[in-house]
């Protein structure tokens, strides 16, 4: 006998989100995903001066309101055909990794902890050190972290005027130029949040944690050490959260970070089943909305996307997210898609048999022990006097697309211009990618296909393991429906 369960709305979300579950034989047999709060955006930005987008389309998102920037900066960029200066672009690199820095550990502390520290869990031995330390609200973790975030985050101050919904992200750079005794403000700031990732949050250094190269050598290294992130792998190995979450095993990543020769982290795609990594290919991308609350038949490139609401009269749609697909794949992205197409042996190896709960949230933190020595880098090369920003004209009529990767994964601007106005904006966000219906061909998204196969016991209305899965991708709804 099969029986559905409605999961949701979940709290500590960014939007409205629901799980339907149809469960048999004590197992989750599928599931529908569900982003149940239509936006808009991308139809607000017809006819407007392609400038209007920068302000715009942050306001999507409060917490990644800077890729958004970023993103529409470099659509209108390779619109113009104009290239930043270095300074400008190693700017841009250290705004858009603050932010990412900042969203990792948020979603650590703030979202994904506190379900640790539930009633549920009271029988495990870990549970009291860790309901002390991560409950919601009341445990010890959030007076050390909140002031260590606002400490990183005056580096937007500096170098952006202010965060969220920040102007300073031009498509020709950035307009904030920094003095030579700001730059030394920052070395302090990136200094100072070091000493707390270090003591806190690792208890040893980022380039040890950065250097940890499997699953088995990580388990080692927690026991070793009562730091938060310890706590967790401590935590997750009890629960064998290493064990589930496995969605489509292809891995997708648009490039993070540009350097003069490539990105800090490399575009590609890596197919977990043959072990094959190929190039990426924005052309490969479409937009399926078979189950979508949207009109339209064919899946179309998101160049010549479209965005027309449709709540009523089509009996296969559950929500507003589209379903993108890459050559008719679906596919995971997201920190740990990005660590494993540099190559990071962790992040390989955790995904051997499948990626996972635990493999997505220590993607996240190898990112973080990596990227902060790379801002540091980048702080370093950046010369005072300068310029930071290049001339934008707009042009009469041209298209353009801006490819970032926000902490949640992969982001793509696709725009048009026509008549020296916007004629056409398509988004799509990291989560679109993981929170995705089926297509067409009955393929399920990426979290549907993680939560297939999760043990539900009989009257469990909220099971903590379904919690843990959908938490571990980090939904962002309002991005998802821009």
């Amino acid at each position: 006998m099969t029986t559905r369960l409605l999961v949701g709305p979940f709290n500590r979300v960014e939007g409205d989100l629901e799980v339907s579950l149809d469960i048999a034989d004590g197992q989750v047999r599928s599931a529908q995903v569900s982003s149940s709060l239509y936006r808009g955006f991308e139809n607000m930005l017809i006819g407007r001066d392609p400038l209007d987008a920068l302000v715009l389309v942050p306001r999507i998102c409060g917490i990644c309101s800077v890729a958004q920037s970023a993103a529409a900066a470099a659509a209108l960029a390779a619109a113009a055909g104009i290239a930043m200066p270095a300074n400008g672009r190693l700017a841009q690199n250290l705004i858009q990794a603050t932010e990412n820095i900042a969203d990792h550990l948020t979603h650590f502390y703030c979202f994904f902890m506190p379900d640790f520290a539930r009633e549920q869990y009271a029988s495990e031995p870990w549970h009291a050190a860790v309901a002390g330390r991560f409950r919601a609200q009341r445990g010890t973790a959030l007076a050390e972290f909140l002031p260590a975030r606002a400490g990183l985050l005056r580096v937007l101050g500096y170098l952006a005027g202010k965060w969220p919904h920040t102007l300073a992200l031009q498509p020709g750079g950035t307009t904030r130029s920094i003095t030579p005794t700001e730059k030394v403000r920052l070395s302090a700031v990136l200094r100072e949040f070091r000493a707390f990732l270090e003591e806190a949050v690792f208890a040893d250094t980022l380039e040890n944690v950065a250097g940890v190269t499997s699953w088995p050598a990580l388990v080692a290294w927690a026991d070793a050490r009562g730091s938060d992130f310890a706590t967790f792998l401590r935590a997750a190995a009890a629960l064998d959260l290493h064990r589930i979450g496995r969605a489509s095993d292809v891995f997708l990543a648009v490039g993070a970070y540009p350097g003069d020769t490539g990105h800090c982290f490399p575009a590609g795609v890596f197919d977990g089943r043959s072990g094959q990594r190929t190039a990426f290919d924005p052309s490969a991308i479409t937009e399926d909305v078979s189950h979508a609350w949207l009109a339209g038949d064919d899946a179309l490139p998101p160049a010549r996307g479209e965005t027309r609401p449709m709540p009523d009269g089509k009996a296969a749609a559950y929500t507003w997210c589209k379903a993108p697909r890459y050559g008719g794949q679906v596919v995971e992205t997201g920190a740990l898609a990005r660590q494993v197409l540099t190559g990071h042996p962790l992040a390989c190896d955790m995904i051997a048999g499948g990626a996972s709960v635990s493999a997505r949230i220590v993607a996240r933190f190898v990112e973080v022990a990596r990227l902060l020595p790379q801002m540091e880098r980048w702080l370093a090369a950046i010369v005072p006097g300068e310029p930071f920003c290049a001339q934008w004209t707009a042009p009469e009529a041209a298209t353009g697309i801006g490819l970032v990767e926000a902490a949640r994964g992969a982001l793509g601007h696709w725009l048009s211009i026509e008549r020296g106005k916007i004629a056409g904006y398509q988004i799509i966000a990291p989560t679109t990618w993981n929170f995705s219906p089926r297509d067409a061909a009955g393929q399920p998204g990426a979290l549907e296909q993680a939560l297939a196969g999760l043990p539900v016991a009989a009257g469990d209305t909220s099971p903590l393991v379904v919690q843990h899965v959908v938490r571990s991708f980090d939904p962002c709804m309002v991005c998802t429906v821009h």
